[in-house]
C-alpha cells in the first residue's frame, strides 16, 4: 500500500522533490497558501533568471554558510545535474559573460515554472492551493485552514518547505516561525542577506553618483574577499561583490556598530603599478591623471574626493594606498523585506543528515526555512532543487546512491 506525502509550500525544493518521488511508493499532495505554486520562483526572474552557475563542484561548495551543511546534497545533485534535467524538460540554458548559467534566449519564468509543473503533474502530485497551514492539531496531523474552514491533514510523511522571510508578497513570510518553536524546536531569528548595505554619504556626493556603479573593482571585508561590481545608492551600496560578504558583515555588525570594508578599484594592479602610474605626473591635474593613467571614472574619482582628505588626495603615494585600498564605514543592513534572501529559520541543530526533525520524527524541513546562506548568482535556487532531490532519494529509499 503506498504511504501518503504532505508537501507544505511549492517553491523550488518542494516542485524538485515532488518530481523525484517514487510514484509507486507514495501519494503526494501539496499544499500551497497562496492562488499559485511557484510565485517566489516567478519573482526570482525580475532581475534576470539565473538559474545555477557554472563553477566547478569543488568551488561551488565553499560559497555556501555554514561550509559543510548542504555539500552531500550538492554533490548528489549537482549545477550539472540540474542543466541536463533541465534539458529533458524542454529548458535549454547557456553560461553567461559572469559565468551564471540562463535559459536561452526567449525562455521566460514562467516557461520554467510551466515546465516545472508539467512534470509534477505527470508524477502523479496533486497540488491544493489556498491551504495555509496553521499549526498541529492534539494528534501531530496537520491543521490547515482552507477558505475560512479548518481542515485536518493526516500523512504518513511531512515535508516543510516555506521559505525564509523575504519577499513577503510572494508568501515567504516567516509567519510560521512561532509554530515550530511552540514545539520545542530551536528557532533563529531571521535577519536579511544579499540585501542593501547602509553608508552614510555626504549629500554632494550622492547626487553625483545615485545609481551609478563602480564596476571591476574587488571588496574586502575582514579576511573575505570578493571582486565585480557595485551600485551606489541614496541608503549606501549594493550589489553582487558586497552581496556575497553578507555574512561576515551581518556578524560583525551584531557585535560593533560600524564595519569597516576596503575597496580596490584597480584590483588588476599592483599597489607598486598605481604608484608608477601617478608618479609620472607632470603638468597634468590630479583628476586627469586618474583618468589618463588609471582609467578611472568620474564616480570613482568622486568617491575619491569624499573619503580622502585634500591632502590625502593630492599626496601620491597616499593617493595610490587608498586606490588599492579605500575604507568605507557600513552602519546597517537594509531592511528584510528589500532583501533578496534572508537568513535564520529552523536551527540546523535540529535536523539530522537528511533534514528531518530530531523532535518530530517524519516531519522534515528544506530549502530557504533552514538557517543557511548563500550568495546570489544561482546559488540559492541549486540549493534548493538539491535539496529536494536529496530527500526524495532518501524518501525513495535509495540511500545507498545518496
Amino acid at each position: 500500500m503506498k504511504k501518503s506525502i504532505a508537501i507544505v509550500g511549492s517553491g523550488p525544493s518542494a516542485l524538485m522533490l515532488a518530481i523525484s518521488l517514487d510514484k509507486s511508493l507514495y501519494e503526494v499532495t501539496i499544499y500551497e497558501r497562496n492562488f499559485a505554486p511557484g510565485r517566489k520562483f516567478l519573482v526570482a526572474g525580475d532581475g534576470g533568471f539565473n538559474l545555477t552557475h557554472s563553477e566547478n563542484i569543488e568551488a561551488f561548495i565553499t560559497r555556501y554558510t555554514p561550509g559543510n551543511f548542504l555539500e552531500k546534497c550538492l554533490r548528489h545533485f549537482t549545477n550539472i545535474d540540474l542543466r541536463d534535467w533541465l534539458t529533458t524538460i524542454g529548458i535549454d540554458t547557456y553560461v553567461g559573460t559572469s559565468k551564471r548559467i540562463f535559459p536561452v534566449k526567449g525562455i521566460k519564468p514562467i516557461d520554467v515554472l510551466n515546465a516545472i509543473l508539467t512534470e509534477v503533474k505527470n508524477n502523479n502530485v496533486q497540488i491544493k492551493t489556498q491551504h495555509d497551514w496553521i499549526g498541529w492539531n492534539s494528534d501531530e496531523t496537520l491543521l490547515i485552514n482552507y477558505k475560512e474552514e479548518a481542515i485536518s491533514v493526516k500523512a504518513d510523511f511531512v515535508i516543510f518547505a516555506l521559505g525564509g522571510a523575504s519577499w513577503s508578497k510572494t508568501g515567504s513570510d516567516g509567519t510560521w516561525l512561532p509554530l515550530f518553536h511552540e514545539k520545542k524546536i530551536e528557532t533563529v531569528p531571521f535577519q536579511a542577506s544579499n540585501c542593501a548595505f547602509e553608508i552614510k554619504w555626504p549629500e554632494p556626493f550622492i547626487e553625483q553618483a545615485n545609481g551609478k556603479a563602480l564596476k571591476n573593482i574587488s571588496v574586502t571585508c575582514d579576511d573575505k574577499e570578493n571582486k565585480g561590481e557595485l551600485v551606489i545608492t541614496k541608503f549606501g551600496i549594493e550589489g553582487g561583490v558586497v552581496y556575497a560578504l553578507s555574512p561576515v558583515i551581518r556578524e560583525l555588525l551584531r557585535k560593533e556598530n560600524n564595519v569597516s570594508i576596503f575597496i580596490d578599484l584597480k584590483p588588476t594592479h599592483t599597489l607598486s603599478d598605481v604608484q608608477t602610474k601617478l608618479r609620472a605626473r607632470g603638468n597634468k591635474s590630479y583628476t586627469k591623471l586618474l583618468k589618463d593613467a588609471l582609467h578611472l571614472d568620474e564616480v570613482q574619482i568622486g568617491l575619491l574626493k569624499t573619503i580622502l582628505s585634500k591632502e590625502e588626495f593630492t599626496d601620491l603615494d597616499t593617493l595610490a594606498c587608498k586606490i588599492k585600498q579605500l575604507p568605507l564605514s557600513i552602519t546597517a543592513m537594509g531592511p528584510i523585506e528589500d532583501a533578496i534572501s534572508a537568513v535564520g529559520g529552523i536551527s540546523l541543530n535540529e535536523v539530522d543528515s537528511f533534514y528531518q526533525l530530531k523532535k518530530l520524527p517524519r516531519h522534515y524541513v528544506i530549502g530557504e526555512m533552514l538557517d543557511w546562506d548563500a550568495p546570489t548568482g544561482g546559488y540559492l535556487l541549486q540549493a534548493c532543487f538539491s535539496m529536494g532531490r536529496y530527500l526524495a532519494c532518501k524518501l525513495n529509499k535509495d540511500t545507498s546512491s545518496c
